[in-house]
């Protein structure tokens, strides 16, 4: 059981699978801050949902794409003290081949899972250095270890967190910070409703079913505890036996 005191930001934390983490942590005794770009309403949801269920949490919205804006934030965020557990959950994808992808399609998918990445962990590391205890798990795809057609920008921004995780598992393991990549799936949810029917998931997945989020979010709140202080610089696959 983690204690009561330490906080976790889950971006991307009003989306189906999010929102299961957000839920999950909260339950394991963190506070979560629930991130949420467009949608903050959505992300309140949650934070009432993880209350009415007697946690601890609150919500916040900014663009994880702009550097500036996600500063800003996280500096008002680490007025409450440091932030010692980040799930870098936010992503999107804006699939085309890539002979017909546009440079905004590109740009934009890379944008947000890559560069937001660095935009919210790297102000966190120091405060989180100095408590000497954190976890960091970002979220990445089955996509980036096989590949997918339609997904070169999706599959070239995931695969980048499994390389920039391993370096910065590197660099903070000696103050008890583990840093690690899940990478689902087929998972349950409204993106996965819109791009598999039930046959097609059955014809791809092994195990003739998608994920549920609450199964992935089982898996990275165990990253986050106090058991998994050996596990660091991994990428850890959640798919079915996809591969």
């Amino acid at each position: 059981m983690n204690q009561p005191s330490k906080r976790a930001l889950v971006t991307g934390g009003s989306g189906d699978l999010g929102s299961a983490i957000s839920k999950r942590l909260a339950a394991d005794g963190l506070h979560v801050i629930v991130h949420a770009n467009g949608n903050h309403a959505r992300a309140e949801e949650v934070v009432a949902q993880i209350r009415d269920n007697g946690g601890s949490a609150e919500a916040v919205a900014f663009d994880v794409a702009d550097g500036e804006a996600t500063r800003a934030a996280i500096e008002i965020l680490l007025e409450g003290g440091p932030i010692q557990v980040i799930v870098n959950n936010a992503g999107i994808h804006d699939d085309a081949p890539m002979a017909g992808m546009s440079e905004a399609q590109w740009k934009r998918v890379i944008d947000v899972s890559l560069h937001g990445f660095f935009h919210v962990t790297q102000p966190l590391l120091l405060p989180m250095a100095r408590t000497r205890w954190g976890r960091i798990v970002s979220v990445s795809s089955v996509a980036a270890v096989l590949g997918n057609r339609g997904q070169t920008n999706y599959a070239a921004a995931k695969a980048a967190l499994h390389g920039a995780s391993k370096s910065l598992a590197r660099e903070m393991a000696a103050r008890n910070i583990t840093v690690n990549v899940v990478a689902p799936g087929v998972i349950e949810g409204n993106m996965t409703s819109e791009l598999f029917s039930a046959d097609s998931i059955k014809q791809i997945v092994p195990a003739g079913r998608a994920g549920k989020p609450e199964e992935v979010a089982a898996l990275v709140a165990f990253l986050c505890g106090a058991d998994a202080g050996y596990i660091n610089g991994q990428v850890i696959g959640i798919n079915g036996g996809m591969g």
